[in-house]
């Protein structure tokens, strides 16, 4: 497996990152122990956590995630392993972190205790990646990023990522440390699929002149580009389908923003895509967000290990331009069809 660089860091990471979201909730112990161990066994050594995990967020499971996972990290040699996490960002009206009482910043104070909260669940001493979880719109960038550069140079944390972020918060955040002398954002983590190309806008284009990588989320589109959705009624026990079902708000805004008109008509050209190709509709969902040139790993997740079969089947496949083209066109016309 040809490993790549995440930004100008000294982070070598496979294409494929594991992301973790799902264990203590969907995925058991014992079950998030199998995922892992399959997405290792096959050769992928980058694993993506954050303090607030696992989904859907509450009081009482924030932080299992990390437990789970650093129980896990104690069975594997610790070098062979990239580890990123994230903190969580200041609260705002499309949601408030259930963690130090919803009064979250992304100040000295919240960035320090959330690091040694989450160095303490994973029972490790450095973590390779620390993030952003989405940006704190109110603080000064300066004192964020200062707070972030502390733990840099305290060894507590190799790297610094940002996720959630817009071109603006990017671009501005690593000139401050330009002139700062801070130690910048090495890549962003954003959500980025067949549905959602949005990033092939300004962010991409700030990721290739910086050299930012980009660690893609969600490239199924949450599941939607599996094809599960495009049924007569949307599937109980899956993501959106708990979501429309709930009385949450903000998960039912979250499951309309994936599963809905444009997006499943989508699906459904991108099905015969994969179909005429010879290949798993969610192999051709994940390869394609590894097909460009700005993306150092796109973060896969699952509940069980029988479900990364067909992701991790991508790393052995390289996309036609045929192919490219093809997705290309379904997006032009319909999911921007006046772009």
């Amino acid at each position: 497996m040809k490993h790549r660089y995440i930004g100008r860091s000294g982070l070598r990471v496979s294409p494929i990152c594991m992301g973790t979201m799902s264990f203590g909730t969907w995925s058991s112990k014992q079950e998030s122990f199998a995922i892992m161990d399959t997405a290792f066994d096959r050769g992928i050594n980058f694993f993506d956590t954050a303090e607030v995990y696992p989904v859907p967020p509450t009081a009482e499971l924030v932080g299992l995630t990390e437990k789970i996972f650093g129980e896990w990290i104690k069975t594997k040699d610790r070098d062979a392993l990239i580890i990123a996490t994230k903190v969580a960002g200041a609260a705002s009206g499309w949601f408030v972190p259930p963690i130090r009482q919803g009064l979250t910043a992304i100040d000295r104070h919240h960035v320090e205790r959330a690091v040694e909260g989450s160095l303490q669940r994973l029972g490790v001493d450095y973590i390779d990646l620390y993030q952003v979880h989405w940006p704190d719109t109110v603080l000064p960038i300066v004192e964020s990023m200062e707070a972030l550069d502390r733990l840099v140079q305290a060894g507590k944390v190799r790297y610094v990522g940002t996720s959630n972020e817009n071109a603006y918060g990017l671009t501005k955040a690593n000139t401050v440390c330009e002139y700062e002398g801070l130690a910048k954002f090495q890549s962003i983590q954003n959500n980025f699929s067949l549905i959602n190309p949005r990033f092939l806008d300004e962010l991409a284009n700030v990721c290739r002149k910086e050299q930012v990588s980009l660690l893609p989320y969600s490239p199924i589109g949450g599941g939607v580009l599996s094809g599960k959705y495009n049924g007569d009624e949307v599937p109980r026990n899956t993501r959106f389908g708990d979501y429309l079902h709930d009385d949450n708000p903000r998960q039912k805004a979250m499951a309309d923003r994936f599963v809905n008109d444009a997006t499943i008509a989508a699906t459904a050209k991108y099905l015969d895509i994969a179909r005429q190709a010879e290949m798993s509709p969610v192999t051709l969902a994940t390869a394609w967000s590894m097909n460009f040139d700005f993306v150092a790993s796109t973060i896969i997740g699952a509940r069980t290990a029988e479900q990364l079969e067909a992701p991790l089947a991508a790393l052995d496949i390289k996309l036609s331009d045929e192919v490219m083209q093809q997705c290309a066109a379904v997006q032009k016309e319909i999911l921007y069809p006046m772009g």
